[in-house]
């Protein structure tokens, strides 16, 4: 069964009893809650998530806060395992924070793939990866090229497995923030998006759906092709630079949750994906040149 299997209104009913348990990639998540929206979402956007009953990777319990303060400025509290790692949010920012609970679980705990903050896609076997700070435009660059032929990985977190050196899919609702929501909007019309969540830490919040398919084949693997670091500069041509793979190596520790973690292993996991790949500084103002540029390079190392 899928999670599109059940009504919106058991949904929110095995979140209310702390009995929504689903497969995400290579995690089996557990959700309790009570509140209503996280309910609506995750019935439109993780509609085609596996449903599971047996045992979970991580538990995640975002609960109303009580007291007098639930009345006048309602918060939602996220712990896990009995562990707080955040102050309370506004309760119309419980969804967001779902997302980001769960980002947290993964990257503070896992330690059976090289976890780097980045996003990733995959065409024909090769991943693409994209480091990225915010505002780098990584997540819309993302988006952008699942809606014209790449799979999406993740929008958030590259995962390398350590005993095989391949990416592990994570196909996740992609996080699209303040002025990206109308810019992937326009470019794909037909995709679908959840609710607009405004003022958070990061802005203006909206999810997109990522395609059924994707999600159906989140077992499929891939070796790395590309690491490309973007950059976003309105009215710039799309211009791919070489950099070398000693600057990528650095950089891409740097952005690493478990890089200290694993020590030699993660080392040498960065070294052997940069092995199968070819590095770019990437800048872009339009995404109709960007997909183009990208696929470009793709029929070039293929020819």
């Amino acid at each position: 069964m899928i999670l599109s299997d059940l009504s919106e209104a058991e949904v929110k009913r095995r979140l209310r009893a702390g009995e929504m348990v689903f497969t995400c990639g290579p995690f089996t998540v557990r959700v309790a809650s009570p509140v209503q929206h996280i309910g609506e979402a995750l019935h439109l956007l993780y509609a085609d998530y596996p449903l599971s009953d047996g045992f979970a990777d991580f538990r995640l319990d975002l609960m109303t806060s009580g007291g007098v303060r639930r009345w006048l400025r309602p918060k939602v509290v996220f712990t896990a395992d009995g562990e707080q790692p955040f102050a309370p949010f506004p309760l119309d920012q419980a969804y967001p924070l779902f997302e980001w609970s769960l980002n947290w679980c993964i990257a503070t705990v896992t330690h059976q793939c090289l976890i780097i903050h980045a996003a990733v896609v995959e065409r024909d076997g090769r991943a693409l990866i994209l480091p990225g700070s915010p505002g780098t435009g990584k997540s819309t660059l993302a988006a952008a090229l699942v809606n014209r032929g790449w799979r999406l990985f993740s929008d958030e977190l590259t995962l390398i497995d350590v005993d095989t050196g391949r990416i592990v899919p994570l196909p996740r609702p992609i996080s699209l923030k303040n002025a990206s929501i109308d810019t992937i909007r326009a470019f794909a019309p037909n995709a679908v998006f959840g609710r607009i969540t405004h003022n958070t830490v990061k802005g203006t919040i909206c999810h997109m759906k990522p395609a059924t398919d994707h999600v159906r084949r989140a077992y499929e693997t891939a070796l790395t092709g590309w690491v490309v670091f973007p950059k976003y500069a309105a009215g710039a041509s799309a211009k791919l630079a070489p950099r070398s793979k000693h600057d990528t190596v650095l950089e891409l520790a740097r952005n690493c949750f478990n890089y200290r973690v694993l020590g030699r292993i993660g080392f040498d996991l960065l070294c052997d994906a940069l092995e199968t790949s070819e590095c770019f500084d990437f800048e872009y103002g339009k995404l109709d040149d960007a997909v183009a540029a990208f696929d470009r390079v793709r029929l070039k190392e293929a020819a």
